[in-house]
């Protein structure tokens, strides 16, 4: 099939694919971003986060790190230094959260203003979904367990049977052997794989990617959450009705209370703790950069 073909059908397929006349070439769109409880996060669409990874993939000059944060995340990032520090290496974050989108939207100009989040899942699909034309780029599946990484690899070849997976790697859990940190480089470098889906669980991903980001083989490292299972087929989304009011959260702990109750419910109450501080405090905070 011509590759003029495989990109009409991408486009017409896949809302967040990427125009072969900006993958080409060096992207680097002038990334505004938004400071939110200390962390920047990007003011991007999914397509553009999609084509400046891609972008950053095809460069293969170092390893770039990004993260599809949500209020967890941020939030963590504000009260845990360490964590906050870590996030602070990425190149760019990304907005998973409406939220996140809402306090963006309330200090970009009009024109810049965002109408969707960019789920760790939802870049997952659209660079799996680019990759089926261009065999140059390779995915390396890092994280969760030996089931769910063949279960997960299964999923992703049926949907997208052109793209190459280089690689896929469980890490034991718990503590990690001194070692483990050089054979997993060895096993990205490789496979030679330049899109590096990273699922740790919070905070161990972005703590693993942000303080090794100077010793890791060229590559994008995503952050990516949830984005197995959700790929795997094992945890279900929430309905986009309830994802566009930015109730996914209350969704996802109704189907896993005991896991997820905690978190949602401190993590969620000290962002709006954190806004209204900020808010209360007065002044002008700093603007986009």
């Amino acid at each position: 099939m011509a590759a003029g073909l495989d990109r009409e059908k991408i486009l017409a397929r896949h809302p967040c694919a990427i125009p072969a006349t900006l993958a080409e070439r060096r992207y680097n769109f002038r990334m505004q971003s938004v400071p939110i409880l200390g962390t920047r996060v990007a003011a991007v669409t999914r397509g553009e986060a999609a084509t400046q990874a891609l972008a950053w993939a095809k460069a293969g000059d170092r390893a770039y790190a990004v993260e599809a944060a949500d209020v967890h995340a941020v939030t963590r990032g504000r009260h845990d230094a360490a964590f906050g520090e870590a996030l602070g290496c990425f190149d760019m974050v990304c907005p998973d959260g409406m939220p996140l989108v809402w306090a963006i939207n309330s200090r970009v100009p009009a024109a810049r203003r965002l109408r969707e989040r960019v789920s760790g899942a939802e870049l997952m699909g659209a660079l799996f979904e680019a990759s089926q034309a261009d065999r140059g780029l390779g995915h390396f599946l890092l994280g969760g367990s030996p089931d769910l990484l063949e279960e997960l690899g299964g999923k992703l070849a049926a949907r997208f049977p052109a793209a190459r997976i280089a690689g896929v790697y469980s890490p034991p859990f718990g503590a990690w052997p001194a070692d483990e940190f050089g054979r997993i480089c060895g096993m990205i470098s490789g496979s030679g794989a330049n899109l590096v889906w990273v699922a740790l669980g919070c905070p161990k991903q972005e703590q693993w990617i942000g303080n090794h980001k100077d010793r890791l083989p060229p590559a994008v490292y995503f952050g990516i959450g949830a984005a197995f299972a959700f790929h795997a087929g094992r945890v279900a989304r929430a309905p986009a009705w309830c994802q566009r009011i930015g109730l996914e959260w209350a969704y996802r702990i109704w189907r896993e209370p005991r896991r997820l109750f905690r978190r949602y419910f401190v993590h969620n109450s000290l962002f709006v703790y954190y806004r209204l501080r900020e808010w209360l405090g007065g002044g002008r905070r700093p603007g986009p950069a």
